[in-house]
């Protein structure tokens, strides 16, 4: 093969020497061409890729072939060890006798190459090769002999390494009795395998012969296109070009018909000011003047038109590159046709200044921050108008409130913002108090001025050296020379001053720097107002805020709390939450958002939070308390609505609603139940640390309208030390993170188990929070607590007036045995009151519990809907005074509707035995149960 090719290279030199058009067309062949060598890199790459993907997929085929092998033999097994009889066999005399015919039977139908039932210790009861029955089989079995486990492996070992699988035979009683394997052999798998090679190999022969013949195509292309010509050739060709082109003083740019740059010589690129990474782009990313960006593009001829370039004027000439066609480039000649060098310096001076006053539109007021501005204002001026700028600002601004309105009040005030060329300058540190006191100062002058003042040389500024004689020394021992002052004025007020010095610049400020100034100084004022107005505004409404979330969490026993509130840093919005303790010593979770900014957001957070405190009196369930929360939220955004920039106010603030979690715990029964309004749910952590996220209905948010769509609550049984984690949306979202994003990190955080309520929230905080939160944050941690079953007694009540009794003595002993002796009495008139009534007007079942927590709670439950009421009664009636003794003597009282019937409860403060209620006439107990509400 080798001695061929030679010939056929000896044949095209031979081909080559004779003739010029010869040697033309023997140029396109061979290697030596640029053609050539790209068709042989493309062919030498397809093939390896080939090679290495057909490697792969059979690799792959026998992965794929392995995995089928042992699903197969798992579901063999399992199928053959769950199949009706098996237990029973083995438990036969003979299981060999019993299972083999099933067992080859079996085996021929699923085509797996071994089916063996073996006896919890290995011996082979039945197998494909009837003379290892009884033999012990080999390998690992405790897995499913012990453990009771079904697992599959690659066994290797006699008889024949195989893919097998073991899977425990288990009695009615749960016993391991037997084992079943069945598996296919290693050998069997690779004949499956080997089946397919045929098809892969043609395959990859396929693609390799579609590549070769598409890199022939693209070599006959690139060929034509190179005219044959070999790398060499076209590198000499390229340096020609290149000398010839660059070494002329006239300008030329090359573009395509598609308006792209193709090429610009040295000459073109120091007219225009372009760079090599010019080349491919579009004629109007150039930066070039637009009357030259329109003549390019529109393909016409010129000769010698004079277009500006920067601060050149050019003598532009265009012709196109095609004679004929519609779709054909052109090439632009030029020459620099200036005569106004003289000006050239001042023009640039000029220019800077307008792009600098440009900058300074985009680069002050980039936050809402009073500091930060001022800092902009510095920057901005350093080093481009003076080698150092300082900004002084009043109190009054930096705290966000209105500045001074004399003038004469603005003498005084701090150093906010410092920016120079190096940092070993002599001015005042920022933070420090800078005054004005001497009148002749330039900064005093501008301030009673109200325009910039220039001190061209600070060496003749008497009243400046006045001021601080050693500190003015030191400056001028510096080096500085110059000073620009100028007041921040917006609205005609005096926000601030800025001070421009030059040191290392040799030219002072001059007359023509005022209005730069001015106008430098003007955009930053208003910036920094508008930072001031914000300020304010931001710090009202955190005040309105924090005034209306609670300070102090209520004491109670349910659930032990932690909790974080941080306002957003661009506006304060209306997150809150809130722990409210409710009857029978159970406790509600409140976690809410209004969905806004600004103080009309935090009042109505406010509202809401009021209203969730005066719902929750009524004691009804979650879902219901939504449900009037939903409908007093509609109302509220109706009213807003109304005014007359109401509208206009929601609008521009974005309140659409809002959304709130409201969750009850039951310590006595670790019950909790939740029910959300568009609400995030909770996340729930176990006492092993294991974290859910409890599936919720999440309703619609409040404010929206229920229509035929009410709030679903949902039950969770919570062990006792789990923590539920209630969260506002703006602890997960975040500048670069989604919601699923934030909900990965929370449940990797809330994962660490043994860690109290505090160190969750720090550790929360700690891995989820942004330096600059876009929304507010609400965390609330509570860890639950259950009630000592000990501390609580229940009775059920037979309906008859007889049983109230006996209830009565068994309260009474419990609260003996309990301790609290004291209110034996008390506890027994309210009992017999509660009881009573529910015993001849309520409903089956009547129960009565007592819980002691840190009060004596007394609660009689009936499945009747029926409220009563308290009233006075006439001295003439024999009763109705029940309720109203019940309220007299418990601390409070009140009643909560389940989903069928109702609880009257009362609760006895625990360690106020010797309380004195109203004197009220108390009858004999047992004639109290004769009387009636």
């Amino acid at each position: 093969m080798i001695r061929g090719r030679g010939r056929v290279w000896r044949r095209w030199r031979g081909r080559k020497r004779v003739g010029g058009n010869g040697a033309e067309k023997g140029r396109g062949t061979g290697l030596r061409s640029v053609a050539g060598q790209v068709f042989a890199l493309e062919a030498l790459i397809a093939l390896l890729v080939i090679a290495v993907a057909a490697f792969v997929t059979f690799q792959q085929e026998r992965r794929d072939t392995e995995r089928d092998a042992r699903v197969r033999s798992l579901a063999v097994a399992e199928a053959f060890a769950h199949a009706p009889g098996i237990d029973t066999a083995l438990a036969s005399p003979d299981p060999t006798a019993e299972l083999q015919k099933r067992a080859e039977a079996t085996r021929l139908a699923t085509g797996v190459d071994f089916i063996a039932v073996l006896s919890p210790s290995g011996v082979r009861y039945t197998d494909s090769q009837p003379e290892l029955i009884g033999q012990k089989a080999t390998g690992d079995l405790s897995r499913a002999a012990v453990d009771g486990e079904s697992f599959t492996e690659l066994f290797r070992g006699a008889p024949n390494d195989a893919v097998r699988a073991v899977v425990p035979v288990v009695d009615a009683q749960g016993r391991i009795v037997g084992l079943v394997s069945s598996g296919i052999e290693v050998e069997s798998i690779a004949h499956a395998v080997e089946e397919r090679l045929p098809l892969l190999l043609g395959a990859a022969g396929g693609a390799l012969a579609v590549a070769v013949g598409g890199a022939a195509l693209v070599s006959q292309r690139l060929r034509r296109q190179t005219h044959g010509l070999g790398p060499a050739e076209m590198t000499r060709m390229k340096e020609h070009h290149e000398a010839v082109l660059h070494a002329v003083r006239e300008g030329v740019l090359i573009v395509d018909a598609d308006h792209r740059l193709l090429l610009a010589n040295d000459e073109a690129r120091r007219l225009l000011g372009l760079t090599a990474a010019a080349e491919r782009r579009h004629v109007s990313e150039l930066g070039l003047d637009p009357r030259t960006v329109e003549l390019l593009e529109s393909g016409r001829a010129a000769t010698d038109e004079v277009h500006r370039a920067g601060d050149r004027l050019l003598a532009v000439s265009v012709r196109r590159t095609l004679p004929h066609g519609s779709e054909s480039g052109c090439v632009m000649t030029m020459r620099d046709t200036t005569e106004l060098a003289a000006v050239t310096g001042r023009a640039a001076v000029a220019r800077g200044r307008l792009q600098l006053l440009y900058e300074a539109g985009v680069r002050i007021g980039t936050t809402l921050e009073v500091v930060r501005t001022a800092e902009e204002l510095a920057e901005v001026a350093v080093p481009r108008f003076a080698d150092f700028a300082t900004v002084e600002l009043p109190e009054a601004v930096l705290r966000g409130e209105e500045p001074p309105q004399a003038a004469s009040a603005s003498t005084e005030m701090r150093r906010t913002a410092l920016s120079g060329l190096r940092p070993d300058q002599p001015l005042q540190p920022v933070g420090d108090v800078v005054r004005f006191d001497v009148r002749s100062t330039p900064m005093a002058t501008a301030l009673h001025a109200g325009h910039a003042v220039v001190q061209a040389e600070l060496a003749s500024a008497e009243g400046w050296r006045a001021q601080d004689p050693e500190a003015a020394a030191q400056a001028l021992a510096y080096g500085m020379h110059s000073l620009l002052t100028v007041p921040l004025l917006a609205r005609g007020v005096v926000l601030g001053m800025a001070n421009f010095w030059r040191a290392d610049t040799p030219e002072p400020f001059g007359e023509e720097d005022l209005s730069f100034a001015e106008e430098l100084a003007a955009r930053a004022a208003v910036a920094i107002d508008n930072a001031r107005r914000f300020t304010r505004e931001h710090a009202m409404a955190v005040t309105l805020q924090r005034s209306l979330l609670p300070r102090v969490l209520p004491e109670q026993s349910a659930v032990e709390v932690a909790y974080r509130y941080l306002p957003a840093k661009a506006g304060v919005g209306g997150d809150w939450f809130d722990v409210i303790p409710l009857p029978g010593a159970r406790v509600a979770l409140v976690v809410g958002d209004v969905v806004g900014h600004g103080l009309h957001a935090a009042a109505t957070m406010g509202r809401l939070r009021t209203a969730v405190h005066n719902f929750s009196t009524l004691d009804v369930p979650p879902d219901e308390l939504l449900g009037h929360l939903d409908e007093l939220t509609g109302r509220i955004e109706d009213r807003d609505a109304e005014e007359t920039d109401g509208e206009g106010r929601r609008r521009d603030e974005g309140i659409t609603g809002a959304t709130c979690l409201y969750a009850i715990y039951d310590p006595a029964s670790g019950l909790c139940t939740v029910a959300s309004a568009g609400h995030p749910g909770p996340a729930l952590v176990g006492p092993d640390g294991r974290v859910e996220f409890p599936e919720l209905s999440p309703g619609l948010p409040l404010g929206l309208g229920l229509g035929d769509v009410p709030f679903e609550a949902t039950e969770l049984r919570l062990p006792e030390g789990s923590k539920l984690v209630l969260f506002t949306d703006g602890l997960l979202e975040d500048r670069g993170r989604d919601l699923n994003a934030g909900l990965g990190l929370l449940r990797s955080t809330l994962s660490r188990p043994d860690r109290s309520p505090e160190q969750t929230c720090s550790d929360v905080l700690a891995t989820l929070l942004s330096p600059a939160p876009r929304d507010d944050i609400a965390l609330l941690v509570a860890q639950t607590r259950l009630l000592d079953r000990e501390r609580i007694a229940e009775w059920t009540v037979p309906r008859d007036p007889s049983a109230v009794s006996p209830v009565r003595n068994a309260a009474a002993a419990k609260l003996s045995e309990w301790g609290l002796d004291g209110l034996a009495f008390t506890a027994e008139l309210i009992l017999s009151e509660l009881i009573t009534n529910a015993v001849r007007y309520g409903a089956d079942p009547v129960t009565v519990r007592l819980l002691h927590d840190r009060t004596l709670i007394c609660e009689v439950s009936d499945g009747s809907s029926t409220s009563p009421h308290l009233r006075h009664a006439a001295a003439t009636d024999e009763g109705g005074r029940g309720l109203y003794l019940v309220a007299q003597y418990a601390e409070r009282w009140g009643t909560r509707y389940a989903r069928r019937g109702k609880t009257i409860w009362a609760e006895l403060r625990v360690g106020a035995e010797d309380a004195e209620p109203m004197a009220v006439a108390v009858p004999d107990l047992d004639a109290l149960e004769d009387l009636a509400w």
